[in-house]
């Protein structure tokens, strides 16, 4: 067997060399806006610690003041003698005392005793209840003041607030701009700004892209349909040509329709800045007359009274809401004999809108899921030849865009109501 290579103790606990020590960083580690001494930043905390530390001192003072004076007026009546010697007599100088005749003895010692502990009595009592009224005057005093100065270290809030609510109107270019000491309040003003910034850029893009989605979805859409049709309108197309221009004619159509309410879908998830009075019971009957049409060859009876309403919004969207509304009440409808009721009514600070239909049984707990995109009753969320599933999520969007309600409750005997309620 080869010998194995001996090594002596020496070689193996010998050291090797270092490891290479690695490269000093050339950059700071530290954060940029780390400050020096945080405990010297004049924060909120410290800030109320001392004002209502310097109130409480200030209001110790002056009641510390008051009572002196007044413990020391009582000193001086409790004090006083209660008798005064005229002509070798004693004479009673307080009404309370009632001296012997005897000019010395115990009787009198005593009734000078007794006299003395009711002056200083009436002394004491006279001080506590003068300390209550300086005590009650003090504490209106400093509720006040605190009030006044709890206003005054608030007020950065309600400017945030404020601006908050301008920007939940879809105004997002107001920012909040907070002066004042480098404080907790002004930080969260600032990050509150910069937060503004992003969305205005995220709601800024948004809008760019639906503008050029638009075009450039609707461009190649409306070629395809020229082509189709004139196609179609060959006379010596075959019947099997025939037939399938029909079928990319219809299917370009509903391809259309998908584009045209996502567009708008997008479009309405915004405020309504630019709002005009717009007569709700207008739109409900442009609404029918564009799908009158369309209930005749169903079968479907439109009625309901509309009294005249005027809401403050965009015209074009509300009557996207009506259409919507009484084309999926006119197309979700029973086979034979069915309605369509729709009525508009002013209420008490609102308009209301209200489409009912008779049509299947909705069951309570799928209403929700019908505002939901491309969600239907029972069926699949394609293949659908009654839409694309985005009628009723566009009616509830533009209807939040006008900082309106709708609900769907389901008709007894089958069919919905849906109700619109906006203000006015």
């Amino acid at each position: 067997m080869p010998s194995l290579p001996s090594f002596s103790k020496a070689s193996a606990k010998a050291p090797g060399p270092p490891p290479p020590m690695p490269p000093k960083p050339t950059w700071d580690p530290r954060p940029v806006n780390v400050r020096p001494f945080p405990w010297l930043r004049p924060t909120i905390r410290i800030r109320l610690t001392l004002l209502y530390g310097g109130m409480f001192l200030m209001a110790g003072i002056v009641l510390l003041t008051i009572i002196y004076m007044l413990a020391a007026d009582a000193l001086h009546d409790g004090s006083a003698l209660p008798l005064k010697i005229l002509g070798g007599k004693f004479e009673a100088t307080s009404d309370f005392c009632d001296l012997p005749t005897q000019t010395s003895g115990p009787l009198l010692q005593e009734a000078v005793n007794e006299c003395l502990q009711h002056q200083r009595a009436l002394a004491l009592n006279t001080l506590l209840n003068r300390s209550l009224l300086a005590l009650l005057g003090l504490t209106v005093v400093a509720f006040a003041f605190g009030y006044a100065m709890a206003g005054r270290v608030l007020a950065p809030l309600g400017r945030i607030t404020r601006t908050a609510q301008r920007v939940a109107g879809s105004d997002l270019h107001r920012r909040i701009e907070l002066g004042g000491p480098d404080d907790e309040l002004k930080e969260l003003a600032d990050t509150f700004d910069e937060m503004l910034d992003r969305l205005d850029q995220a709601f800024e893009s948004q809008r760019r892209f639906v503008a050029n989605a638009s075009h450039e979805l609707r461009t190649p859409l409306a070629i395809n349909r020229t082509l189709l049709e004139v196609q179609l309108a060959d006379p010596g197309a075959s019947a099997e040509l025939r037939q399938l221009g029909k079928t990319l004619l219809a299917t370009n159509e509903r391809s259309e329709q998908l584009v045209e309410g996502l567009l708008l879908l997008a479009r309405s998830e915004n405020k309504v800045v630019d709002k005009r009075p717009v007569d709700l019971s207008e739109v409900a009957s442009q609404a029918l007359d564009q799908t009158r049409e369309e209930a005749q060859a169903k079968g479907v009876e439109l009625r309901g009274v509309r009294q005249q309403v005027f809401v403050q919004g965009s015209g074009v969207l509300l009557e996207r809401i009506a259409l919507n509304l009484v084309q999926n009440a006119v197309r979700y409808n029973v086979p034979d004999g069915g309605w369509v009721e729709v009525t508009t009514q002013p209420q008490a600070g609102c308009a209301v809108l209200v489409v009912t239909n008779t049509g299947p049984v909705v069951p309570a707990y799928e209403v929700e899921n019908l505002f939901e995109p491309f969600r239907r009753l029972r069926t699949e969320r394609t293949g659908s030849d009654k839409g694309v599933g985005l009628g009723l999520s566009i009616v509830r969007s533009v209807v939040r865009a006008h900082d309106g309600t709708i609900t769907a409750e389901p008709r007894e005997g089958g069919g919905l109501v849906m109700r619109v309620v906006l203000p006015l």
